[in-house]
């Protein structure tokens, strides 16, 4: 799996770019963007949006959630977090909250799943735990 500290989004994708023998118009191209922004992507400037990320994963043949995660490594952090304790008030809140959990369509497997991160370590609030599943479901492309 890409880590961030290893390398950057931008080197990763230009390192994979590279191996495949391909220019950056090229990947524009077949991503349909510029040239300019897949410069301003391998050099870190630019945060490219989930549907690039999906196009740009394609065409490079990167796994789809290790580019996300290279590119969101934040969330890689927090899935991974050690924590000292789990947040039993914000879980708490999530689980008496039906509106919000109708509200963001979350099901009972995923509460079962928003369970146990929840008993990994400390979860400051709700949002984050929409946050978690949100990146989940997109790592399995839900």
């Amino acid at each position: 799996m890409i880590r961030r500290k290893e390398r950057t989004f931008g080197q990763v994708i230009r390192e994979r770019r590279r191996e495949l023998n391909l220019t950056q118009r090229e990947v524009a191209r077949r991503i349909n963007t510029s040239t300019a922004y897949i410069g301003h992507l391998e050099a870190d400037k630019r945060h490219p949006s989930d549907k690039i990320l999906g196009r740009l994963a394609e065409v490079l043949r990167i796994e789809g959630r290790d580019l996300y995660f290279a590119a969101n490594p934040h969330t890689l952090a927090m899935l991974q977090s050690d924590g000292g304790g789990s947040n039993l008030s914000a879980w708490d809140e999530l689980r008496r909250d039906a509106g919000l959990r109708r509200s963001h369509g979350i099901k009972k497997d995923e509460m079962e799943l928003l369970g146990r991160v929840a008993a990994m370590g400390k979860i400051p609030g709700t949002r984050d735990f929409i946050y978690i599943l949100n990146t989940i479901r997109y790592a399995l492309g839900r």
